[in-house]
């Protein structure tokens, strides 16, 4: 038997109505709501040497539980060595409940094990309704074991909304629980 996601099932019961009452939304279809979170790691290093692709690919799926892919070059940049279609990264689209769960393992588990962590910053918002935040080291995940990494590199993760403002989407990611900063946006 599935169970539903502990974010997923707090969406449906709490912050679907907390946000409805507080923009006034006419209906709860209204209310802004996560549409998917996409886990971005570029790179750069694999121009020379193709195998960090691979094991970028590889760091990605175990994080996020689904299966990552590679990500190709689009134009030939001389300076930097490049070619077209080149593989330069990696990245992995995550819907539904294993968004949900990975949300919840960002939020209580890896930000947490970031040094010196005092929240995350509130200008990652794109005028949108979606939010980037860049991780600096892909450690701070526990399925990452420090003993194979051979080389520390971060990664972007963006949140994407059905929210029309970035107020809207900083409200919603509040309600999950996300720890911002200095929370003085509502």
């Amino acid at each position: 038997m599935a169970t539903t996601p502990r974010l997923k099932e707090k969406f449906v019961k709490e912050i679907a109505s907390t946000l409805k009452d507080k923009f006034q939304y006419k209906s709860v279809m209204q209310v802004p709501k996560l549409t998917k979170i996409v886990v971005n790691k570029g790179i750069g290093a694999a121009v020379a040497d193709k195998k960090l692709v691979e094991q970028g690919v590889e760091e990605l799926t175990t994080i996020t539980g689904q299966k990552a892919v590679a990500t190709y070059s689009k134009k030939a940049i001389s300076n930097f060595k490049l070619r077209e279609n080149m593989p330069i990264g990696a990245r992995v689209t995550l819907r539904g409940n294993t968004m949900y769960e990975f949300l919840d393992r960002l939020m209580t588990v890896a930000l947490p094990r970031v040094r010196d962590f005092k929240g995350i910053s509130e200008k990652g918002f794109d005028g949108r309704g979606n939010y980037t935040l860049g991780v600096k080291e892909q450690i701070i995940f526990p399925e990452i074991s420090i003993d194979k990494v051979n080389r520390i590199s971060g990664m972007d993760i963006t949140f994407v909304t059905t929210a029309e403002t970035d107020e809207e989407a900083f409200e919603l990611l509040k309600a999950f629980g996300m720890p911002f900063a200095n929370q003085k946006k509502s």
